[in-house]
């Protein structure tokens, strides 16, 4: 995709721009570039701006309590539910940006908040466990490799070297789909934790908190990256910058 822009497809666009995207690669830039390219040239290349949307706001609020719950117990301080939810509603006011809610945001904000709450009665982390990380940003230099630098964001090491990543989902996940479409992220975050702490991780999760009518908490556990995993993710990774 890199190279065709360069051939003439992109002639338009600044080299500095592509040469950035060679040097440097993260998880969500993989996924787009599977997923379409015609995308990852607006989104990446073009750099074509879009409205904030709601699902994206929904998520964003859920991330940011979540970060704030994980950070509590990593300072070992006591739960205060009223503090996570002054979190929150400060979140929801700051949108950055003009949303088209349609009538909805009262009822997504409801949502948001009883998917929150849901998490923090279901949850499989105990109140005790001291995290390793918490939205630790980390970077893998591949260049030895003849790849880019990995960079990345680590939602959550838990005691023991389990990675989690928070999802908000609209339906309820199957094992094998959320594993799949995941994958490319889980690979990359066990790549940046090995190179980060020259340890082997103790395996992946992935914690989806469904916005159903009765909100759900659904944990998807993933082992340890295999060989298999990682020589597909370097051999995508090498497709990418050709």
């Amino acid at each position: 995709m890199i190279a065709l822009l360069e051939n003439g497809a992109g002639s338009a666009v600044e080299p500095a721009r592509l040469e950035t995207l060679k040097r440097t690669v993260s998880a969500s830039r993989l996924n787009c570039w599977l997923q379409c390219r015609l995308k990852f040239y607006f989104r990446y290349v073009l750099k074509l701006a879009k409205p904030k949307t709601a699902a994206l706001h929904f998520g964003t609020v859920v991330h940011l309590v979540l970060q704030s719950w994980n950070l509590t117990r990593w300072r070992k301080q006591p739960f205060e539910i009223g503090k996570l939810k002054q979190v929150f509603e400060t979140g929801w006011l700051d949108q950055g940006s003009v949303i088209d809610w349609d009538g909805e945001e009262p009822a997504q904000k409801n949502t948001a908040w009883s998917v929150l709450e849901k998490y923090f009665i279901d949850t499989p982390i105990k109140a005790n466990e001291m995290p390793e990380a918490v939205e630790v940003p980390v970077e893998a230099d591949l260049t030895s490799h003849g790849l880019p630098i990995l960079i990345g964001v680590l939602d959550l090491v838990r005691a023991g070297g389990r990675i989690v990543d928070f999802k908000t989902a609209g339906k309820t996940p199957g094992t094998e789909m959320a594993l799949h479409q995941n994958g490319v992220q889980l690979d990359c975050y066990s790549v940046l934790y090995r190179d980060s702490t020259g340890k082997l991780e103790a395996g992946r999760e992935l914690h989806h908190l469904v916005k159903t009518k009765t909100p759900k908490i659904i944990v998807t556990p993933a082992g340890p990256m295999t060989e298999n995993q990682h020589t597909r993710l370097f051999r995508l990774m090498e497709n990418y910058v050709v």
